[in-house]
């Protein structure tokens, strides 16, 4: 059996460097001891798999090799019925039940919801001076999931369903994750306390929601969870509803809102690209249909090219159930390995010149799923990729087609971590105005 990779040393070190810089950290691993390497980790330690062959060997090998990784952290922050957290037969199960909305007609379902509300959030942030596109896609994807996903449509609801998700969100500290011993309520005093009311808080007002869908069941994602069977014919749990929501929360609020500020970021700084998307979405007409939008192939290039540069989360750790071949080196059961989303998406052989912004690379070739995963993969890839791509390509056409933007910050901004996400810093500041009678229509 040989022996694990090479890697850096001291536990509570490399903790700091991969919370507090995250991208600097593995590339700094992977040219120092190669593609694949061992990180000392509070949580649990992980080997890295920076090579689409290593991510292969992953993504391929039996669903049972892997369970969840670090479960004890995440657990409280997610619920013990999250999706995340299960493996076995359960995780197949759950999965089979929660897939079947977030893809086809009922995805598509969603298209004019998803342009309205940008239309609406972009014709606000125009009435300033200076606004911040993370905070305006942030507020676009959060009012889709109130509406799509939790079936909300009342004002005054929708209102407090959104400040309960954002205090929750607001209030769950990457260091609750990455050092668990940190959650403890402390006499009702630390942040995780904090955490847990506005948990509790966001719980009650899923369980009336859930109650609703009951009594009279709408085209809402949470709808057809509550009618939803297992095979057997039994139904999920309340708590198991809710954890789940809990979940999508965190997997689909802040990823797709982070990663439209990184493209609206790129494409102006990348004249070309931004005149190449204008003129294709442009020829649709002034007010494009949404699904027009979603099948414009440059616009899915550069929603494509903004998740490989910039990949919302680093790597999509797992643990291994039993002894695991990884290339030469033989990982024990109890050991993580991670696919690393950052370093495949930077590998200079798959993508020349890997930090160059080029939409075009994915217009010439198509990329295996180990070499592009900005989802993950295998059997735990995320059950929303096609939604979160859907609503990206959208709201990102909408907003291209009807306003202009003016970057207030010359310098391109660096990724930063906010919880177990990556988002750019100081979330894009720009200012907008109207460029036609769509951004008019809205602003009105």
């Amino acid at each position: 059996m040989s022996r694990l990779p090479r890697g850096p040393q001291g536990r509570l070190l490399t903790t700091y460097k991969f919370l507090t810089r995250p991208t600097e950290f593995l590339f700094r691993c992977a040219a120092t001891y190669g593609d694949v390497f061992n990180v000392p980790m509070y949580n649990g330690d992980i080997v890295i798999a920076g090579s689409p062959a290593s991510v292969q060997d992953v993504m391929t090998a039996p669903p049972d090799t892997f369970v969840p990784y670090a479960t004890k952290a995440i657990a409280p922050l997610l619920g013990q019925h999250s999706l995340l957290l299960l493996s076995g037969e359960r995780h197949k199960r759950e999965r089979k039940l929660l897939t079947p909305p977030f893809h086809g007609d009922r995805m598509r379902a969603y298209a004019a919801a998803m342009a309205d509300v940008a239309a609406r959030r972009f014709a606000e942030a125009a009435r300033v001076d200076r606004a911040v596109a993370q905070e305006i896609t942030q507020a676009i994807s959060l009012d889709v999931i109130i509406r799509a996903v939790f079936g909300v449509e009342e004002p005054p609801r929708t209102s407090a369903f959104a400040r309960a998700v954002v205090a929750m969100t607001d209030a769950l500290s990457p260091a609750l994750t990455f050092l668990p011993f940190l959650q403890r309520e402390l006499g009702g005093l630390g942040p995780y306390a904090r955490f847990r009311r506005r948990v509790d808080h966001l719980e009650a007002l899923f369980r009336e929601q859930i109650e609703r869908a009951r009594a009279a069941p709408g085209d809402d994602i949470l709808s057809l969870l509550v009618s939803a069977r297992y095979d057997d014919g039994s139904s999920m749990s309340d708590q198991a509803i809710f954890d789940e929501l809990r979940t999508l929360l965190f997997a689909g609020h802040e990823t797709t809102a982070l990663a439209l500020a990184w493209a609206l970021d790129h494409t102006h700084r990348h004249p070309a690209v931004l005149a190449r998307l204008r003129d294709e979405i442009d020829a649709l007409g002034p007010e494009p249909d949404p699904e027009r939008l979603a099948a414009l192939p440059y616009l899915d290039a550069v929603c494509k090219e903004a998740l490989r540069l910039h990949p919302i989360v680093t790597e999509v750790p797992r643990m291994a159930a039993r002894p695991f071949r990884l290339g030469e080196h033989t990982l024990p059961p109890g050991r993580g390995v991670a696919p690393c989303i950052l370093l495949v998406h930077h590998d200079p052989e798959l993508y020349p010149e890997p930090s160059r912004f080029r939409p075009e690379r994915f217009l010439s070739r198509k990329h295996s799923p180990f070499e592009y995963l900005p989802f993950g993969g295998g059997n735990r890839r995320c059950i929303g990729a096609a939604f979160a791509m859907f609503e990206m390509k959208i709201v990102l056409g909408v907003a291209l087609s009807a306003w202009e933007f003016r970057l207030l910050d010359e310098r391109p901004p660096r990724p930063v971590r906010r919880n177990l996400t990556l988002g750019p810093a100081g979330g894009v500041p720009v200012a907008l105005r109207a460029r036609g009678r769509g951004a008019l229509r809205a602003a009105a």
